[in-house]
């Protein structure tokens, strides 16, 4: 059995990536705002919030095979509508928080056989959108952090990052909220569909399990976004 951390359970992503490994995997899970209803008993769940000055992680195993960051925000607005704050509370969630995290659990990764990290980033990085400078400036960084960690924490730990498109997920609900919507979203993908949380949990397990030779890698899970012009 290994043991697993991921960072924002309780939902979405998170909550598919730990129902998939609690299979066979002790998990343990932090969430925010929302309380988990899950009854798997390999899943030990804490309260965290990632912003806080001091986070606590005493209660993680000696040894931790893998961890996965999730917390993200989706804040798309106008440019010229945006607070220099907005750009740094974004910063703060998404890469300083996993920041904190990743060194607080790195003498607990070191002390497993073949550890792991996975980040995620998002489509609009590579490919510019509007409205998305927030996200993509936060996510550009954690792409950048991605590489940089790769190669420092070489060969012991490795290091990787999924950049999805737009997935079905709570956090997109105020995009993904009608039919219609749903439709003119998955038309804008070459394989005319958004993404599922088991399209990334799928990504994220193959990553944390499989992926025995890669490290320092982007993978884009985005319904060929990035790549093809349909």
């Amino acid at each position: 059995m290994k043991n697993y951390l991921v960072i924002g359970h309780s939902s979405g992503i998170g909550e598919a990536i730990s129902q998939q490994l609690s299979t066979n995997n002790f998990i343990i899970g932090t969430y925010y705002k929302k309380q988990p209803t899950h009854n798997n008993i390999n899943i030990n769940s804490h309260h965290l919030n990632v912003l806080d000055g001091n986070i606590d992680l005493s209660y993680l195993p000696e040894k931790l095979d893998g961890l996965i960051y999730c917390p993200g925000a989706i804040n798309l607005k106008p440019f010229a509508r945006i607070k220099p704050d907005d750009f740094i509370e974004d910063y703060k969630l998404q890469v300083l928080g996993a920041i904190k995290i990743i060194q607080q659990c790195l003498p607990n990764l070191k002390n497993a056989e073949n550890p792991s990290i996975v980040l995620f980033s998002t489509v609009a990085v590579q490919t510019g959108f509007n409205f998305h400078s927030i996200v993509s400036s936060s996510k550009g960084a954690i792409e950048g952090l991605t590489k940089a960690l790769a190669a420092e924490f070489a060969p012991k730990i490795r290091v990787n990052c999924i950049a999805p498109s737009i997935t079905n997920t709570p956090l997109a609900s105020s995009i993904l909220n009608t039919p219609e919507k749903i439709d003119a979203n998955a038309q804008r993908h070459p394989l005319k569909r958004v993404g599922q949380v088991e399209d990334i949990a799928n990504a994220a397990i193959f990553l944390l399990q499989q992926a025995n030779w890669i490290t320092g890698q982007i993978l884009h899970v985005d319904g060929g976004m990035n790549s093809i012009k349909s």
